[in-house]
């Protein structure tokens, strides 16, 4: 209303102000009334319009809702409440999770005997759910449905009850120096439960360890590897930070305990460390990368050259062999062979009486001996 107020005193002021002006020509007075009313008729436009949106402002705010976050153990019950200042004529509205309505005011849309209604006002819409599990865990929505829609979250936390740890590893007696491992576990818990051993009142601490093995043992240059930092203890290390000694900052801080190089390079060679983190303290391990040069391909003319001279070989093999075996035979066989030769043959005083004496031979006489082998 301010803008409609201001314009006709303006034009009185100016209508006014005219006779003061004598000395302007009549052009130029209505030539500075037309600035004048120029300029402040968008003024007043605009003092009218940020009044309309200052109420739209605090109209909004008033008709926005508003909710809590809410904390709950297991198989208790957690109070949702959700309010707004100007409802408009509009109820408001509980979901869950899945986005399933649950009350529309005082009307209830789903039918879970555990969710019940606490109060319904035009101004408040408060339920309850009892017996909670994990699986209600989640954001719940309190909407409201004016021009446009409202919304306010409320974010419901479950703590799951650790069950009674149980122990196992332990079978029967044990003799001086010998050695068993103990397990303690303990289901149902959120968040995770901290286990503790303790001897009589004393509290026992484990502090982890931790080694590195690559995968695979022996990288070649261009081959994908992976080296495993594998943490022991009691808790099980939960954070790896991995380093390479020279470089700065830390390669990886992450809960996974392996370190990943997609393709080696020769400049991935070098010393790592991996520090493995407990809440009950930490244990760095090393590892020196060597990368060796990649395994060469046999070619296919080199596989045919290799297999044709094992066969040559074997060849000459058994050639040898039947040498071997053949001069074997033939010493074991060795033989005397013995010709007699007439004698007397050349006294004869003919030859008649020379072939007598050689069909006849002489026994007394001294044999000849020839050998051959």
């Amino acid at each position: 209303m301010g803008g409609p107020s201001a314009l006709p005193l303006l034009l009185l002021l100016a209508c006014c102000g005219a006779p003061g002006g004598a000395n302007l020509s009549q052009d130029g007075y209505w030539q500075e009334q037309d600035l004048e009313l120029g300029t402040l008729a968008p003024l007043g436009e605009a003092i009218s319009s940020t009044v309309w949106s200052s109420s739209d402002m605090l109209a909004s705010q008033d008709s926005q809702p508003w909710t809590s976050d809410e904390t709950v153990v297991a198989g208790g019950t957690v109070v949702l409440k959700c309010q707004v200042k100007d409802h408009e004529d509009s109820s408001l509205q509980w979901s869950n999770p899945a986005q399933q309505t649950l009350y529309f005011g005082e009307k209830r849309a789903l039918r879970d005997n555990r969710i019940q209604l606490v109060r319904s006002t035009p101004h408040e819409l408060s339920i309850s759910i009892s017996n909670v599990a994990l699986a209600d865990e989640g954001e719940y929505t309190c909407s409201i449905f004016t021009m446009p829609v409202r919304t306010a979250k409320s974010l419901v936390t479950v703590l799951g009850i650790p069950q009674k740890p149980i122990i196992t590893g332990y079978k029967s007696s044990l003799r001086e120096k010998e050695t068993t491992t103990l397990n303690c576990q303990s289901s149902g818990s959120k968040p995770a439960a901290q286990l503790t051993w303790r001897k009589g009142d004393q509290e026992l601490h484990d502090t982890p360890t931790a080694k590195i093995r690559p995968d695979p043992p022996h990288p070649r240059e261009g081959q994908k590897l992976l080296l495993h930092c594998e943490g022991r203890g009691n808790p099980v290390p939960q954070q790896y930070l991995w380093e390479k000694e020279g470089s700065v900052p830390p390669l990886k801080m992450t809960q996974e305990s392996a370190l990943i190089f997609p393709f080696l390079n020769k400049s991935d060679s070098g010393t790592y460390g991996c520090t493995a983190t407990s809440n009950m303290g930490s244990y760095k391990a090393y590892y020196t990368l060597n990368v060796n040069d990649p395994s060469p391909v046999p070619s296919s003319s080199s596989t045919y050259h290799a297999v044709i001279g094992g066969v040559v070989a074997f060849i000459v093999f058994l050639l040898l062999i039947l040498l071997i075996f053949l001069g074997h035979y033939l010493i074991r066989h060795k033989g005397t062979y013995l010709t007699h030769e007439a004698k007397g043959s050349d006294d004869a005083p003919d030859a008649d009486t020379a072939i007598i004496n050689a069909e006849g031979g002489q026994s007394g006489g001294d044999d000849k001996k020839e050998y051959f082998i």
